[in-house]
């Protein structure tokens, strides 16, 4: 699988993960967690490694620290997860909770969730990497309509990561946050590369034009995935699913080359001709 490095540390990260928002968010039974662990295995048996989870997903970071256990996998994944309260108290006892359920002695990727008091956050996050609780630090937000905000973080702190939304359908990060994540020397990680679904909504019954197909693309998703890597900026991209097939089908992607300048245009020139 393609990889790209955490600007820094120099760091090598595969290019394709996993998210769990929805997908992992079950109950306890084998049956409902059987594909889920199959997810993961696809996950680590095409190169990947990033796990993204979150205490605003319900049960995902109990389900998924399970599945690790489980398939004495913790070595072959690189677990993100997220702050996602207010205050320092709070937020410090929910990052140990989820170090309880991840079962990690060490969160390689703590995140503030959609930048939610992310002040009084960012302080204890610069204390636990300094005393070795979490490797990397960073911030997130879903909508481009907290872009501004996340602009003035990145310019003001040093981070290294930030997550955020982008597709085919929503290039607005295109403006300014990855040009700045690059000047920055910031990780980007991407969410929601599939518009929350609505992307394969608007492509049902169109066939991955020839062009794409000659590309290395069979599928829409590969498609859709190819066009969030084209862009150097970003580190990894991590659509959620809990399916074994999709996550097979989405780690082909990281495979072969990365789409030039020339198909990234003429993909935005198919996808927005057929929106009009």
């Amino acid at each position: 699988m393609l990889t790209r490095t955490i600007p820094s540390t120099g760091e090598a990260l595969p290019a394709i993960g996993l998210g769990t928002c929805k997908g992992f968010d079950v109950g306890s039974g084998r049956k409902e967690r059987a594909s889920l662990g199959e997810a993961l295995g696809a996950l680590f048996s095409f190169g990947g490694s990033v796990l993204d989870s979150s205490p605003m997903y319900g049960r995902a970071e109990e389900v998924a620290g399970d599945l690790l256990a489980a398939q004495h996998a913790r070595s072959k994944a690189f677990v993100a997860t997220k702050v996602w309260t207010e205050g320092r108290a709070a937020g410090i006892d929910q990052m140990n909770r989820s170090m309880k359920l991840l079962r990690c002695e060490r969160i390689d990727l703590m995140q503030i969730h959609n930048l939610v008091d992310w002040r009084t956050h960012l302080a204890t996050l610069r204390a636990w990497k300094e005393e070795g609780r979490i490797r990397y630090l960073g911030i997130t937000h879903y909508s481009s309509s907290a872009y501004g905000e996340m602009e003035k973080i990145m310019r003001a702190e040093t981070l290294d990561f930030v997550q955020l939304n982008y597709s085919l359908d929503d290039r607005e990060a295109e403006r300014r946050l990855l040009p700045l994540a690059v000047e920055r020397g910031m990780a980007v990680l991407v969410n929601l590369p599939f518009g929350q679904g609505s992307l394969f909504k608007t492509l049902r019954g169109k066939s991955v034009p020839p062009w794409m197909r000659e590309a290395g693309c069979e599928t829409w998703s590969q498609v859709l995935l190819k066009f969030v890597l084209a862009h150097k900026a970003v580190t990894c991209v991590i659509p959620g699913t809990g399916n074994p097939e999709h996550m097979a089908e989405n780690c082909e992607a990281g495979d072969g080359a990365v789409l030039d300048d020339g198909l990234v245009r003429k993909l935005i020139a198919f996808w927005d001709s057929g929106r009009r």
